[in-house]
């Protein structure tokens, strides 16, 4: 039983405050993403810290565990918070959600696939998004649109 599990356990779907970490994947000028299987919304591959994980473990973890690739260098782009990253889970589960946020372009294959929490990946250029882009994502993913070197480091509300 992981962490959040173990809290669920106690707490039931009352809110839990919770770090994340997401990476932007970029190649060629297109961002890879992914259609999650609990929302059938498209996203960038990320999830939530588990105890004694640094920000960037994290992160390479969820980047090889969503998507079968291997981080080999993170920039940090920025850390986000506040109302957007406030969910309810179709289970009833509701979280506030830290997101420390990562872009990412040196990497590799690691011969490996997807986990189930993914339905379907796909490379997207920036100016042809997906319609249905998880709401948070939609806001970063237009911040680093607007910043093509994806190196503002700050802090997002």
């Amino acid at each position: 039983m992981n962490y959040i599990q173990t809290m669920r356990k106690e707490i039931g779907t009352r809110p839990l405050l919770l770090a994340a970490t997401s990476v932007i994947p970029v190649r060629d000028g297109k961002v890879l993403l992914q259609r999650r299987a609990d929302t059938g919304q498209w996203g960038y591959p990320g999830g939530y810290l588990e105890p004694g994980e640094t920000p960037e473990e994290s992160a390479k973890r969820e980047l090889l565990e969503e998507t079968g690739l291997i981080a080999h260098t993170l920039h940090l782009f920025g850390v986000f918070a506040g109302e957007p990253r406030h969910f309810c889970y179709p289970n009833g589960d509701e979280v506030y959600v830290v997101d420390v946020v990562y872009t990412c372009s040196d990497f590799s294959p690691s011969g490996g696939t997807h986990d189930d929490e993914v339905l379907e990946l796909g490379w997207f250029p920036f100016d042809e998004l997906p319609e249905d882009l998880a709401p948070p994502v939609k806001d970063v993913l237009e911040r680093f649109a607007s910043d093509q070197e994806g190196k503002a480091i700050g802090r997002h509300d």
